[in-house]
């Protein structure tokens, strides 16, 4: 179609592939995975959509103009002569995020988001006597630079804030999951709500809540108060609330139970508010229980994942603890796929079971895997009979 165009969808380390499904799901044209980013092609429709929907993006820019780059002032001239009265005029604000990987550009990525404003500034100013300000925390168009080595794009950036800014978190714990992050875990499990959920060290709820989406279809930016492109010249409001509404139509309640358990009293509270916020009271069960003294309460195959202390910022035995992570799966979790995410390669050696399967991420700057362990019911011949298949990520 003419008016279909190329996007960006950024995402954390080791979520491309899981994005790229993401999209194509979602029907993105030409889906090209990338360096913590996969390209694709669609409408304004779809662009909305895709803010709307995506689990595991943290922005969807639509570049505008690429160029080669050598130094600063070559950058400076080449972003002075864009026609900015397309995007906005010197009555709105603006803010630049920049990006920069190149040996060409020793300046940092503040400074060459300052001489890119400089740009945009001076050449309002010279065809109309006036300039855009700068307004970082909420502008009426964000715009990206991306360089890397001698290659730059200018991008609009349509989601304004990040998109793991979903709405639904008010209160956090010591060390919260990004929602990004939690979506991409989800996602990674093959978790698709034919199974029970349980998270049993469950914090703030962002596990939870990014799973209970998940099994109900529920768009992962519904609760959001507001996009980037809302405050731009081109929006169509009543497009944009035609595909809101229709993305509300295939809601759908879960199948079976999505629970949570922490022993700590705050974290409960904190749960508890946040699924209020997101609006799912009634799908998630949350109890203040030690993950250690239980076991399994339901029948059937169960989905486990959870981002237990990594001893960061927790100060725990984390030899002993993860000992009794995996005696407590062992004994008393059977027909059960427990997935975690760890930063510390050597204490999850102490959980004991074997691991089928292991996949590299980021969890903020840390470098960390998100394991899986099978424990099966009976013999491990007869549970493959019995266990449904997943989905091979």
């Amino acid at each position: 179609m003419q008016d279909n165009f190329q996007m960006t969808a950024t995402t954390l380390f080791g979520l491309e592939e899981v994005l790229a499904r993401e999209i194509l799901q979602l029907g993105g044209q030409k889906v090209k995975p990338g360096n913590r980013s996969v390209s694709f092609v669609g409408d304004k429709g779809f662009m909305y959509k895709a803010n709307l929907s995506l689990r595991t993006a943290i922005r969807i820019l639509k570049p505008i103009q690429k160029f080669k780059v050598g130094n600063e002032e070559e950058l400076y001239q080449n972003i002075k002569i864009i026609p900015w009265e397309q995007y906005l005029t010197p009555k709105h604000t603006l803010a630049i995020h920049a990006v920069v990987h190149s040996k060409d550009f020793t300046d940092n990525s503040y400074y060459i988001a300052l001489k890119s404003k400089d740009a945009i500034v001076d050449y309002f100013r010279e065809k109309t006597g006036e300039r855009p300000s700068i307004d970082i925390k909420h502008p009426d168009l964000s715009i990206h630079v991306y360089i890397h080595q001698n290659s730059c794009t200018i991008s609009l950036d349509s989601s304004g804030d990040s998109l793991h800014k979903r709405g639904y978190r008010e209160r956090t714990n010591i060390a919260p999951i990004n929602e990004v992050l939690a979506a991409g875990l989800v996602l990674l499990s093959s978790y698709d709500g034919s199974t029970h959920f349980l998270d049993p060290m469950c914090g703030s709820g962002t596990l939870l809540i990014e799973a209970a989406m998940v099994a109900c279809n529920i768009p992962a930016n519904i609760n959001r108060p507001e996009f980037g492109f809302e405050k731009w010249p081109d929006y169509d409001n009543a497009l944009f609330e035609r595909i809101h509404d229709a993305m509300l139509k295939r809601i759908k309640g879960p199948r079976l139970s999505i629970t949570g358990y922490d022993k700590a009293p705050s974290a409960v509270e904190k749960a508890k508010e946040n699924v209020k916020n997101a609006n799912l009271s009634e799908f998630i069960q949350i109890k203040r229980t030690n993950f250690f003294h239980t076991e399994k309460q339901v029948e059937g195959p169960m989905t486990i994942l959870f981002n237990p202390p990594y001893g960061e910022r927790l100060k725990i035995d984390l030899s002993s603890f993860y000992k009794n992570i995996g005696d407590r799966l062992k004994q008393h979790y059977p027909q059960t796929q427990a997935w975690l995410i760890t930063s510390n390669m050597e204490a999850i050696k102490n959980v004991g079971l074997h691991t089928s399967r292991k996949i590299a991420l980021k969890n903020a700057h840390l470098d960390s895997k998100l394991v899986c362990y099978d424990i099966y019911k009976g013999s491990k011949k007869i549970s493959k009979l019995q266990r449904p298949k997943t989905s091979d990520q």
